[in-house]
């Protein structure tokens, strides 16, 4: 059988390419320096893949920023409004089309960013025209199969495919969609495999993700005549498309249909469709196994994928067959052999993972058992894989009988607040005495270097805690005064204390795991590092309250407490799947609600609970989707009703589309929410006018994931177009998101033109 991977991590294990990238907008490298830096890392994945002995390495998985963004610039798809910067050099202008461009007159509003499915990676969104031409421009995936071939190896090039392409875009005109400039963007397609299969290519893997999603009878339709203009096209060019995150149900007898040489399978979120599949595929389809999840941290158990394998070599000759992880591994860290802190992450728990490495092993190794003429060279392997899984099913970690016992105490009236909305509202607005359009922002603040180093000195052992926390107490007394200079009416402490939003938490919650390099991306340069639950969560002590009742002593001003909600707590972690992840939300629910009463109890009447992977764990196939809501607006509703009618409820939620989820949004029965819509001019906003959602609202008036500085006009104008749709006594006046990847210099003459906005708008 042969081995494959649909892709690998990209930013670097130690995120030399976040590095590099920041490195050369700041000026400090060329970018002859930049380009350097990506062709070593490039071949330092491969060399990786080679060495496990992956007979197919992909290429064209790595990219600066994004890959949707590099197709976006390979077939000439750039947005109208930087077509003023096509002078510049062409990394210029496709970072200029990723984070903005406020220089030499210009002042260009990035693409907007949304999510990558149900994870937590953001892509770049195309954005089409009814007049959209395209041009190919494969010189990168030439480039780099070439580059793959010199190093020693087949190289298969790896490209979204061009329905998804279109699908995973928005159009920017109306009066058309986007799937109709399918017939303009085939021939560029046609040419850009034509030039990979001209350097030699002999598979190329196209991505077609939404072929696990619902389509209707028109996609399909595009489908089957993209696909049979493909293979008329370039009959000898062998296709693999890949389907992830999901089965292929209903659109099997779609993909088993067309006339590619290859399907890959989706085998760790949907094992049931291979039976499907393997009724229904034509005899001479190759089907690629993805038995070695490729989204989370869990070692594979090498003899259910055996299982599975075996019963694909009953219908199938063994080089029809490909073994996979079940999509890119972009969303697991890079080597697990980089843990060495046994205070982060146990040997015991450390023995039940895998990371990108060890993934690629495992493809290896599951091929070399399913063949019999190579199985005795992995059975120690075997061995050492069945003691692993073992070991984490006895482990005595895992189970807590006080956290059981108070799951199963969880009752009605903890998933609903004393009196509805109009009358919590009248009591706060009493109590809070806020202007109209009052001001806040979502959290943090710029977490500078000299942050990260005094908090890498506490790590290190360099100075006492003592010191560390008066350094910290300092920098929120500044965060506090400049806050009041800027006027806003509601304030925040910074978060200075805080590494991440997840992992802050996870490190003081029971049931959580950590590692120091377990870098994922998130988005372009931004990385995190995602905690692993492996066992039941359990809050022994105050997380937050510390810090927060110590803001509000120094100020007259509201000061909000901030903490992350438990799906989101859940989703950006790697949780483990021994349980179903209703049960590990409902666990983290309750420790958020201990904290919320705490908080509360010290005087904090705005907390904030921050949900903005609630749209993102929204299943990828409609029929599933009560099931999760039900569950995921329980979650949230534990974690935040215990408290008086006085004390507003605050959340926050990241780049998603609420059209269809609204009427869940609003279950959630928050007092405010704060959403992400400036990128898309506020059109994100529309559905919350549409149900005439009748809770307070803070529509992001400005794109924190950009260094730009947008002006007070700016501004106003996003809020103008607000109060459009929502009545203006329920708008806030807030940022995007949080501010904690910005400098100072930008975030505080964007914060004073915000405030500048609302008090026009005032008066």
């Amino acid at each position: 059988m042969i081995t494959h991977v649909l892709g690998y991590p990209r930013i670097g294990a130690n995120r030399e390419i976040k590095k590099a990238c920041e490195r050369y907008w700041s000026g400090k490298i060329t970018r002859d320096e930049l380009v350097e830096a990506g062709r070593r890392q490039r071949q330092y994945n491969w060399g990786v893949q080679k060495e496990a002995g992956i007979d197919m390495v992909p290429v064209n998985d790595f990219s600066f920023y994004d890959h949707i963004l590099d197709m976006a610039f390979a077939v000439d798809a750039i947005p109208r409004r930087f077509q003023v910067l096509k002078e510049l050099d062409p990394m210029d202008l496709y970072f200029a089309m990723a984070r903005g461009y406020q220089q030499g007159g210009h002042d260009i509003i990035p693409m907007e960013m949304t999510k990558w499915f149900d994870t937590n990676y953001h892509y770049i969104v195309p954005e089409f025209t009814s007049d959209q031409t395209f041009t190919s421009h494969s010189h990168k995936m030439v480039r780099e199969y070439r580059e793959g071939k010199e190093y020693g190896f087949e190289p298969k090039p790896v490209m979204i495919g061009p329905v998804s392409f279109l699908l995973l875009g928005k159009e920017k005109d109306v009066g058309f969609s986007r799937l109709d400039l399918i017939s303009r963007l085939l021939p560029v397609y046609r040419e850009m495999l034509a030039d990979l299969q001209q350097a030699g290519a002999q598979w190329v893997q196209l991505d077609e993700p939404f072929l696990s999603l619902d389509l209707d009878d028109k996609t399909r339709d595009v489908y089957r005549q993209v696909y049979q203009q493909l293979h008329a096209a370039l009959p000898s060019l062998k296709l693999m498309i890949t389907s992830f995150f999901e089965g292929l149900h209903d659109n099997t007898s779609l993909a088993v249909s067309l006339p590619v040489q290859g399907l890959h399978l989706d085998l760790v979120s949907d094992p049931q469709q291979l039976d499907n599949v393997l009724a229904s595929a034509p005899e001479n389809l190759n089907l690629s196994l993805g038995l070695i999840d490729g989204r989370n941290v869990w070692k594979n158990d090498l003899e259910q994928s055996l299982q599975m394998t075996q019963k694909a070599l009953e219908q199938k000759k063994p080089e029809q067959l490909f073994i996979a992880p079940s999509s890119s591994l972009l969303h697991v860290p890079y080597d697990l052999e980089l843990e060495k802190d046994e205070d982060h992450l146990p040997s015991e728990i450390k023995n039940w993972l895998a990371f990108a490495r060890q993934k690629v092993h495992e493809v290896k190794t599951l091929a070399g058992l399913a063949n019999p003429a190579t199985h005795h060279q992995y059975k120690s392997a075997l061995a050492n894989n069945r003691q692993a899984i073992q070991s984490r099913g006895k482990s005595e970690r895992i189970h807590k009988q006080s956290v059981q016992e108070r799951m199963d105490g969880v009752n009605p009236d903890m998933t609903t607040r004393k009196h509805p909305f109009p009358e919590r509202h009248q009591k706060q607005a009493n109590q809070l005495h806020l202007p109209q359009y009052p001001t806040t922002t979502i959290g943090s603040f710029p977490q500078t270097s000299q942050v990260r180093k005094v908090r890498r000195q506490y790590r290190r052992g360099e100075i006492t805690r003592g010191e560390y926390e008066q350094h910290l107490r300092r920098l929120i007394a500044q965060a506090i005064r400049q806050q009041e200079e800027i006027g806003l009416d509601v304030l925040v402490h910074g978060e200075f204390e805080r590494n991440d939003m997840v992992e802050y938490f996870g490190e003081q919650l029971e049931g959580f795991a950590f590692t120091q390099n377990g870098w994922v991306q998130s988005y372009g340069t931004r990385g995190v590092k995602p905690p692993i639950i492996f066992g039941d969560v359990e809050r022994k002590k105050p997380m937050t309250v510390e810090w927060s009742s110590y803001a509000q002593s120094l100020t007259d001003h509201w000061v909000k407490g901030m903490l992350t909600g438990p799906v989101t707590l859940l989703q950006w972690s790697f949780a483990r799947d021994d349980q179903p992840r209703h049960a590990t939300a409902h666990q983290i629910a309750l420790a958020i609600r201990d904290e919320v009463a705490d908080l509360e109890q010290a005087g904090i009447k705005l907390i904030q609970i921050d949900e903005p992977a609630f749209r993102e764990g929204l299943p990828l196939r409609k029929k599933y989707w009560p099931q999760y809501l039900q569950w995921a607006v329980k979650a949230f509703r534990i974690a935040s009703s215990g408290v008086n009618d006085d004390t507003q409820i605050h959340t926050h939620m990241c780049y998603s589309e609420f059209n269809d989820i609204i009427e869940h949004i609003a279950d959630l029965d928050a007092d405010v929410i704060t959403i992400e819509t400036s990128r898309s001019q506020m059109e994100l906003l529309e559905a919350f006018g549409d149900y005439q959602y009748p809770n307070e609202i803070g529509p992001g008036v400005y794109d924190i994931h950009s260094p730009r500085v947008p002006s007070a006009s700016e501004m106003e104008n996003l809020l103008k177009k607000a109060v459009k749709v929502i009545p203006k006594q329920q708008i806030w006046v807030n940022p995007d998101c949080g501010l904690k990847t910005r400098k100072w210099d930008e975030a505080l003459p964007a914060l004073q033109n915000m405030v500048k906005a609302a008090k026009d708008l005032r008066r």
